[in-house]
C-alpha cells in the first residue's frame, strides 16, 4: 500500500471520463487499497480514480473514518431534498465552496468482490457519493460553486482588524 499523487485542479485527466471496470484484477485491489491510504493521509473523505491518475470507474468514500466504502462502477439512482454547504476536493487544496446537492441519494455499485450492492446516504455522505461520482465523469465541483471559491486560510471576519 502506497500514498499516491492526488492530481491537481488544471490536470486534464481530472476533466475525462472514467472507463468501467470490467473485471477485478490484483492491480486494482492494490489501486483500492493505496486509494484508502491516500484519502486517509489527506484527511479527506472520498477519493475517486482519476484523482490519483487512473481513468476507471472507481471511488473510495469514508466519511466517519469507521465506514470504508468502495464503488466501483457506481451510478445514482435516486435522489431526494437539498442541501447547501462548503464542499472542498482533495485536488483543488486550500479552497472551498458552497454546493447544493441531493440530501439523501441511492447509489448502485460494485464492491470489490465486484458484487452489486446499494448505497444509501444522507447528508455528507449523500454529497460525498454525488461528488466523487462527478469525478467519474471529468466534473469538478468547482463548476457547480454558488459564488466564488473561498481560501481556507482566510481569517473570519470577526478575526480582523477592527477599526476603533
Amino acid at each position: 500500500m502506497a500514498i499516491r499523487n492526488v492530481r491537481k485542479l488544471g490536470d486534464e485527466t481530472l476533466e475525462t471520463v472514467c472507463r468501467p471496470v470490467k473485471k477485478m484484477t490484483d492491480h486494482l485491489q492494490e489501486l483500492i487499497d493505496d486509494m484508502f491510504d491516500t484519502m486517509y493521509d489527506a484527511n479527506g473523505v472520498g477519493l475517486a480514480a482519476p484523482q490519483v491518475g487512473v481513468l476507471r470507474r472507481i471511488v473510495v468514500i469514508d466519511v466517519t473514518g469507521e465506514d470504508p466504502y468502495v464503488l466501483i462502477n457506481p451510478e445514482i439512482i435516486e435522489t431526494e431534498g437539498e442541501q447547501q454547504a462548503y464542499e472542498g476536493c482533495l485536488s483543488v487544496p486550500g479552497k472551498v465552496g458552497i454546493v447544493t446537492r441531493p440530501a439523501y441519494v441511492k447509489a448502485r455499485a460494485l464492491d470489490r468482490n465486484m458484487e452489486e450492492f446499494i448505497l444509501e446516504g444522507e447528508e455528507l455522505l449523500a454529497r460525498a457519493i454525488c461528488h466523487e461520482l462527478d469525478h467519474l465523469d471529468g466534473i469538478m465541483y468547482t463548476t457547480k460553486v454558488e459564488g466564488d471559491l473561498e481560501d481556507t486560510s482566510a481569517p473570519a471576519a470577526d478575526e480582523e482588524d477592527e477599526e476603533e
